[in-house]
Formats: structure tokens, sequence, C-alpha cells
């Protein structure tokens, strides 16, 4: 086992059938008290664990995961809270770090699966549709309620959009409401449901059974879809900083966050 972190933990699983010595990586958040919430430390730790495992020839596929009851929960709230109205470069940083995140996990040659083990919301929830399959059980909540604390929901269009179309992508922006496995399921948000206590070992069996696969034809076609809705990703992420600034400068999303955080909840 390897750590990057005591918030970002990256344990190497052998791969027995491998034509050489290889491994499935186990990339875990671990924030349990924070539901995973993430702050901009914890992704920069999460880029270097993936641009790591993106360069280790060793590394075949990538399981990602959270501690305790949460795959992710989005932002902490108590970092983006502070962000002052008049400083747009703060904004526009704070979505350019989510830019960086997003574009190392789908740049990966190798495949992902996110074992979905509960709450997947907001950022975390997009985090986890860029995986390349998603396993959880019927008990997880995801969706986009980044509406609820006043932000504006721009990245999770465009994560949403391929799997959900235009119909359900603008319920979930707009209403914030979270679903449960068997909806998410149904949607496509989930690969497959498992019982709760299989998540983790069934994201490793099939990352494990991914990691036998020929690695170049595994690349190439993982290119050629990322290739799909790159130009989407790029146009998402230029929108979002201009939008994100103009909420930001008005201090709507500082004043829902801090009512949130105060725990007066919508």
């Amino acid at each position: 086992m390897t750590e990057t972190s005591s918030i970002v933990i990256v344990d190497e699983h052998p791969v027995q059938g491998a034509s050489a010595p290889a491994f499935v990586a186990e990339v875990t958040l671990n924030r349990p008290e924070k539901l995973n919430a993430w702050t901009g430390r914890m992704r920069e730790e999460l880029v270097a664990a993936l641009e790591a495992l993106g360069a280790d020839e060793k590394c075949r596929a990538v399981v990602l995961t959270g501690a305790g009851r949460a795959f992710c929960a989005g932002q902490d709230l108590a970092e983006t809270a502070a962000i002052d109205p008049d400083d747009h470069a703060a904004a526009e940083a704070w979505i350019d770090d989510f830019g960086r995140l997003f574009r190392v996990l789908r740049g990966l040659e190798k495949p992902t699966v996110a074992a979905v083990n509960g709450v997947a919301a907001g950022s975390g929830f997009q985090f986890a549709l860029l995986a390349d399959l998603r396993i959880g059980h019927a008990e997880v909540k995801m969706g986009q309620p980044e509406v609820l604390s006043g932000i504006p929901s721009i990245t999770g269009i465009w994560a949403m959009w391929g799997i959900l179309g235009r119909a359900k992508t603008t319920e979930f922006a707009l209403t914030g409401r979270l679903v449960d496995g068997t909806e998410a399921q149904r949607l496509g948000l989930l690969s497959r449901l498992v019982a709760a206590d299989e998540v983790r070992a069934d994201a490793l069996a099939e990352a494990a059974r991914l990691a036998e696969l020929p690695p170049g034809a595994v690349a190439l076609t993982k290119g050629r879809i990322r290739e799909l809705d790159d130009a989407g990703l790029d146009e998402a992420i230029a929108a979002a900083k201009k939008v994100h600034t103009a909420a930001y400068a008005t201090g709507e999303p500082q004043r829902e966050m801090a009512r949130f955080l105060a725990g007066r909840r919508r």
C-alpha cells in the first residue's frame, strides 16, 4: 500500500492473470467525517495521485471510492463560502481546479471504476460520472443539489447531458433532488447494483477483469470516447468560469452556503 496523504489513499491490488506484473489501484477519498467533501488541497492531492498512476505502466485499472458512508458529497462549502464577492480571480481559479481534476481522470488510458458506496452529490456526483463504469447499491444517493446552495450547475449540466439528455438534466440541475441507487441505475447513472457490502469487492473484481484486457486496445478505445465530448468539457469550463464569477459577485452563493452551514437547509 502507498499513501499519498491521509485524505487521498492509494492501495495497490496485484492482478493475478496479467501477462506481466500489474496492479489495480484503489484510490480512496478519506474525509469520512465530512462525507468526503473535498477542499482545494484534497483535489490537488487527488490530481497528483491520478497523474502518478497514469504514468505507471504497472497500473492497469483504477477504482475510485470514498471512506465511510459517502463517495463524495462534493465541495466543502466551508471553503467556498469564504470567497469574496469582488475576488473574480478566486471564483475562476476554483473552476480551473475542477477542470484539472476532471481532465486528469478523463485522460487516464486505464479503465476506471467508481465504487459508489454512498452519497455522490454535486461535483462528487460529476466526478463519479466521469468514471468508465459505476457500481453502487440501492441506498446510495446521487444528484446535483448545487442550486440549493446558490451555486449554478454548469459543469454538472455537461457531465449529466450525455447520460440523461435534456429533460432529466434540466430536472436534476433545477430541482437539486437526489435519486436512490435503483433509480440511478434505471437512468444509467450506475452501471450495476449490488448489495451494499459488496460494492468495493465488486468494483475491484470488475477492475481486475478490465486490467487483463489488451492495454493498447483499451487506451485507444478510451481515447476515441474521450474525443467525442472533449470540446464540450472545454466549453463547460469556460462557461462555468463566466457564470460562477457573475454568481459570486452577487454574494448569493455565499449567503446560501452560510445558511446551509448554519443548519437552515432548504
